[in-house]
């Protein structure tokens, strides 16, 4: 019996209708947009592997400014210092002791070639991510909410740069490539003069848009559905290929973007279609291969495999 799609009546349109504003300035790409979303409305954080000039900082500003959110960008070059992106304390003219906030209190972080950065770094905005705070000279400080932060990795150039571990790596909700417009999109780039993201209306706030990460929590994931989730986690620890398999910290990540996935087309509750589509983008990331020349290939084969192999649940939905 089908669950009653009341609270989520009208979600699909006004998110469509978002959607289009972000596309009159990035054009081609409805699937990343929708998969950005889906990311902030889980409360998760999106790490991006592309090569420059695909139009990764021109999407983020129009997407925070649709959303009525602040936004940062930050270059993580070898010489920046935790206190340049979390801010520092410093003596006044009068005398006092304040602190200047740096640029992670923004709603939305660009974190721009994260892998230039020192580990030392690196991991004072992975503690912020995870942590939604940051602790400066002893007092701890917490960041606005929503907060969400793009990361991006050059997979090109490789020279200088601090890989980050697989550890750090699974706190990403998903990893994602943007890719080369299609051809029509490019030309319509190169024709006409798209408006500046600051040129977009607002739709969204801060505050409409907890109420929207609320809802999109309360969706309904059925028993079935989480068994299937679990059982696609152990074929990934258990596969031969695998030395690090999915954990279960990436099994609720899954679990967080289906609800939210659902909750953009307008259902209160998870199918395990939108599990099975979300699937590369959410777990790419986290598996470790044995011995393999092309990685992130040999991941999404083995991903679609282990799709296969694992059977559906009968329960379709509630």
């Amino acid at each position: 019996m089908d669950k009653p799609e009341r609270a989520t009546e009208g979600v699909e349109t006004a998110f469509s209708a978002l959607f289009a504003q972000v596309e009159r300035v990035y054009y081609g790409h409805r699937e990343v947009l929708e998969l950005l979303f889906a990311a902030l409305l889980a409360e998760g954080h999106v790490l991006v592997e592309d090569v420059p000039g695909v139009g990764k900082t021109t999407l983020l500003r129009a997407f925070a400014r649709v959303l009525g959110l602040s936004f940062a960008r930050v270059s993580f070059t070898p010489d920046l210092l935790p206190a340049d992106l979390t801010g520092y304390v410093y003596l006044s003219p009068r005398g006092e002791t304040e602190f200047r906030r740096g640029p992670i209190f923004a709603h939305v972080l660009l974190a721009d070639e994260l892998n230039r950065a020192s580990p030392r770094t690196q991991a004072a905005l992975l503690e912020a991510m995870e942590e939604r705070r940051v602790t400066v000279e002893g007092r701890t400080h917490p960041l606005p909410r929503p907060f969400f932060v793009l990361a991006t990795q050059n997979p090109v150039e490789l020279e200088g740069t601090y890989p980050l571990p697989e550890a750090e790596l699974d706190r990403f909700l998903l990893r994602l490539r943007l890719g080369y417009p299609p051809p029509a999109a490019e030309r319509t780039l190169l024709t006409r003069e798209p408006p500046s993201p600051e040129d977009l209306p607002e739709m969204l706030n801060a505050e409409a848009l907890s109420a929207h990460i609320a809802r999109a929590r309360a969706v309904y994931l059925s028993e079935a559905v989480a068994d299937y989730i679990v059982a696609l986690a152990r074929r990934t620890r258990a596969h031969p290929r695998v030395l690090l398999g999915v954990s279960p910290r990436g099994s609720l990540s899954l679990a967080r973007l289906a609800r939210a996935w659902a909750y953009l087309r307008g259902r209160e509750y998870v199918l395990p279609e939108d599990v099975q589509g979300l699937l590369p983008h959410a777990w790419g990331h986290r598996i470790l291969l044995a011995d393999e020349t092309n990685p992130q290939e040999a991941v999404r084969d083995l991903l679609a495999e282990v799709v296969r192999s694992t059977p559906l649940p009968e329960e379709r939905r509630r």
